[in-house]
């Protein structure tokens, strides 16, 4: 009978380690039911602590994020995963996503009883949705898994301070986004924020699930500066500024003093 039962705890703890080992991709593929294309895998199945997620509206981002955060959760115990938003309903819409993942591991989603926007896990892991107002996200620590959804519209002194939450932990940063001008943080890091980033460009263009026909149409309804922006993941000023940012780095130089009055 015990070496029955031994049995059973040694195959089910090849079980367990079976599904630790796996891939990120492969668990949104088997568990969740989400089959990510090649540079969506790349995303989940990245294991850099930094990293970058330049592309297109439609391209999927806010579904590959929630996939890697249920991922982060349900295989490591006591977790803090994290996600921040331009605003609270923007948080809310994507944790819906979450929601919907979770329930396909068999698991009713129930939140965490301090956070109105948030998940709970069997295991001890939580999944929290911020508001998108730096005085309202503070007091949070030890973060395993930092995600910025839309990146280039959230404020800049909400992602001052969100950073130091990773500081003990170690925890990963990911910033996801359209482009939406050359300005703000998330333009900032993927244009000259060093080698620690890792970055993916999803352009529509290289997107199967979007029709041709429709960025065609798209091009011809928005004009070349919107769908560049929307759809091709160009930085462009769009005309929201008198003078463009490459144009006032060109005509700056530091070398010449400045004349007192």
């Amino acid at each position: 009978m015990f070496q029955h039962a031994d049995q059973k705890l040694q195959k089910a703890g090849k079980k367990a380690g079976a599904e630790k080992i796996s891939t990120c991709a492969e668990f949104a593929a088997g568990k969740l039911g989400f089959h990510a294309d090649a540079k969506q895998a790349r995303v989940l199945d990245s294991v850099s602590k930094r990293g970058i997620l330049l592309c297109s509206r439609q391209w999927g981002k806010s579904t590959v994020s929630a996939a890697k955060a249920v991922h982060r959760a349900w295989t490591q115990p006591g977790s803090l995963v994290l996600v921040a938003s331009p605003s609270e309903r923007q948080s809310a819409e994507w944790l819906r996503k979450a929601a919907t993942f979770v329930r396909a591991l068999r698991v009713t989603p129930k939140g965490d009883g301090a956070n109105a926007i948030s998940i709970q896990f069997p295991n001890g892991s939580r999944i929290v949705g911020l508001p998108g107002t730096e005085a309202t996200v503070r007091g949070f620590s030890a973060v395993s898994l930092l995600l910025i959804d839309e990146a280039a519209v959230v404020a800049d002194d909400l992602y001052k301070s969100l950073r130091p939450m990773l500081a003990v932990s170690g925890g990963d940063l990911w910033l996801m986004s359209t482009p939406r001008g050359k300005r703000g943080f998330f333009y900032e890091e993927w244009s000259d924020g060093g080698e620690e980033w890792e970055r993916v460009l999803g352009p529509a263009t290289e997107c199967a699930r979007i029709p041709q026909a429709f960025l065609e149409e798209e091009r011809r309804k928005l004009g070349n500066g919107w769908f560049e922006q929307e759809y091709l993941c160009e930085f462009t000023d769009n005309g929201t500024a008198f003078f463009g940012k490459d144009m006032i780095e060109h005509v700056v130089n530091d070398e010449i003093e400045l004349l007192e009055i």
